[in-house]
């Protein structure tokens, strides 16, 4: 009987850990969509659902997407999945990326009329890598724009600017107080439905809506910025990252309640009036890559390789310590040569027109030389 309790205690014990093991294994996956210009192709049109990317894949498909080649390290299998996303011309990329990485939610894609990532190509994508990094040589390679660039404090926004905010959004803003930030927000959503945030009772509602136009208004800096870069010598590639952790702030408030649902079926419409404004600024030439997942962190991180830079300019300092040494060296030379050149012609020119005014023998005879 003992045995069998054993066994038993045992064979629970196999039957926990093992769902323990997927639960964590569920936790590592998010979904990333690509999303394709809209007057050029640059991404392939899935022919079927693709298999699993790895964080990494990721990566490399940005780099390769700013123009730039994939990692050496790549393996055969994840090339296979990068030919199956990118379109196979390596001399025509956007060289400028929209990515996005969304805190709380796991799949991003909501079926909208007009949105975004209903053309989107999306594929399931693994978050334990947690090494993977977009890679870059030189940060004069890339102009790097941060979407989480704070903005003012909210005692200096007015009610005209989240008044502008919600009718860009196609709501209202109503607010009774001096203070802007204690009014209400409505929004329309699909299916008559509206989305009411009240920030003056709700903290959750009103970091939710500060994300939010943070995200906006760095989506049009990042405009400018390009703008600014287009009239420069300089060709760089142009990455504009950031994270939104909005719906990670309502899923903590209100958890698997409708209103969560509902900022996802807000921020999507959101993207997508972004991602035209994107479209517009850059004339086409860029592309999405939406990364949803339920981590808190960033997941794909950016590395320049400064490290190696330092380590060549460290091993050469014995050779420009030389180089300088000999320099100083024939400095040295040539000024006293300079000096000694400057003495001895103003020693000849003193006795030039101080020699005495006699007949020199010596020039004026007539001397045959046998």
């Amino acid at each position: 009987m003992d045995s069998f309790n054993l066994r038993g205690f045992f064979l629970v014990l196999l039957i926990l850990s093992s769902i323990f093991c997927l639960q964590s294994r569920a936790d590592g996956t998010g979904s990333v969509f690509f999303l394709d210009s809209s007057v050029h192709r640059y991404l392939r049109s899935p022919s079927s659902e693709p298999e699993s990317m790895l964080l990494p894949d990721v990566g490399a498909a940005t780099s390769v997407l700013l123009g730039f080649s994939p990692p050496s390290s790549l393996s055969s299998e994840s090339s296979q999945k990068l030919n199956e996303v990118l379109m196979p011309n390596p001399f025509d990329r956007p060289r400028a990326v929209f990515m996005l990485e969304i805190d709380g939610v796991e799949d991003i894609g909501v079926a909208l009329d007009g949105d975004v990532f209903s053309k989107a190509f999306k594929s399931k994508v693994s978050l334990d890598q947690t090494d993977a990094a977009i890679q870059f040589s030189d940060e004069e390679e890339v102009s790097l724009v941060s979407l989480n660039e704070p903005l003012p404090s909210s005692s200096e926004w007015t009610n005209k600017d989240l008044t502008d905010f919600a009718s860009w959004l196609g709501g209202s803003y109503v607010s009774t107080e001096l203070d802007p930030m204690n009014g209400e927000l409505v929004v329309p959503l699909s299916n008559d439905v509206q989305l009411k945030l009240d920030m003056s009772k709700v903290q959750a509602d009103r970091e939710f809506t500060i994300s939010l136009i943070t995200l906006i208004y760095n989506v049009q800096r990042a405009v400018q910025i390009h703008g600014d870069l287009s009239g420069s010598i300089l060709n760089q590639a142009e990455l504009v990252k950031g994270t939104f952790d909005g719906i990670k702030v309502l899923k903590e408030q209100y958890g698997t309640d409708d209103i969560v649902q509902q900022g996802v079926e807000l921020l999507v419409a959101s993207l997508s009036k972004i991602y035209d404004t994107l479209q517009a600024g850059y004339k086409g030439e860029i592309v999405g890559v939406i990364i949803g997942s339920k981590e808190s962190e960033t997941v794909l991180n950016v590395r320049f390789g400064r490290p190696s830079r330092f380590l060549e300019e460290t091993k050469a300092k014995p050779d420009m310590i030389l180089i300088a040494q000999v320099l100083l060296v024939r400095r040295t030379l040539a000024w006293i040569t300079g000096i000694i050149l400057i003495i001895a012609t103003l020693l000849g020119v003193h006795f030039l027109m101080n020699m005495p005014l006699t007949r020199d023998t010596l020039l004026y005879s007539n001397v045959k030389l046998d």
